[in-house]
């Protein structure tokens, strides 16, 4: 079993992945920080950078997205491929922070990692608010992300509503991050579980 978490910058993946594995005992597949060689230099100058960040991130992905598949574990995964290439890499693009032919370049390398790869058997997405981010973000205190700026959380909010909304690899659930405390309210996160367990377990 194969449960990836999705979400913009802030809204609670890697907690929610935290949570979940410590519940299911399933193995924990986290996004690459603290050894990550480019965000650092990305968040001070994104137009230089942006497309050694993705690229970086697509082959970190894509290597995670092997490992998964060949240890024949229950996984509980920290964003996904789909993230870069349908809300991120367009993202800078769009805002003239990556060129048309490193944006053309990246895309054509995502379409042929992407026909080696299977969607997870379930996608939880953490849909929250702009104002809920900023105070995640601000909590964590990272940082490299005290430069993130409010329009480009909006931006990426914006983008990651339009790909749910036409996501079909596989199944779909949806978390209002809101309205749901899930990192402090133990009923919370036991409203996940349950609704977790009716899409991979059938149960009503």
């Amino acid at each position: 079993m194969h449960i990836a978490i999705a979400g913009n910058i802030g809204s609670g993946k890697t907690t929610l992945t935290k949570l979940l594995s410590e519940h299911y005992k399933w193995d924990a597949h986290y996004e690459s920080i603290d050894d990550n060689p480019y965000l650092n230099d990305f968040y001070n100058e994104m137009q230089r950078w942006s497309f050694n960040l993705q690229i970086y991130y697509l082959n970190s992905r894509f290597t995670q997205i092997q490992d998964i598949k060949q240890s024949d574990k229950n996984v509980i995964q920290d964003r996904t491929i789909y993230e870069d290439a349908f809300i991120f890499a367009p993202n800078l693009h769009s805002m003239g922070l990556m060129t048309s032919r490193d944006f053309e370049n990246y895309f054509s390398l995502f379409n042929l990692l992407e026909s080696f790869i299977s969607a997870p058997d379930l996608l939880i997405y953490l849909r929250a608010s702009v104002p809920k981010l900023v105070t995640q973000i601000q909590k964590r205190g990272r940082d490299y992300e005290e430069s993130i700026r409010l329009d480009y959380l909006k931006r990426l909010n914006e983008r990651y509503e339009a790909w749910i909304s036409t996501y079909d690899k596989g199944k779909l659930l949806v978390i209002d991050v809101d309205d749901n405390a899930f990192h402090e309210d133990k009923e919370d996160l036991g409203k996940i579980i349950q609704a977790i367990d009716t899409e991979i377990h059938g149960l009503f």
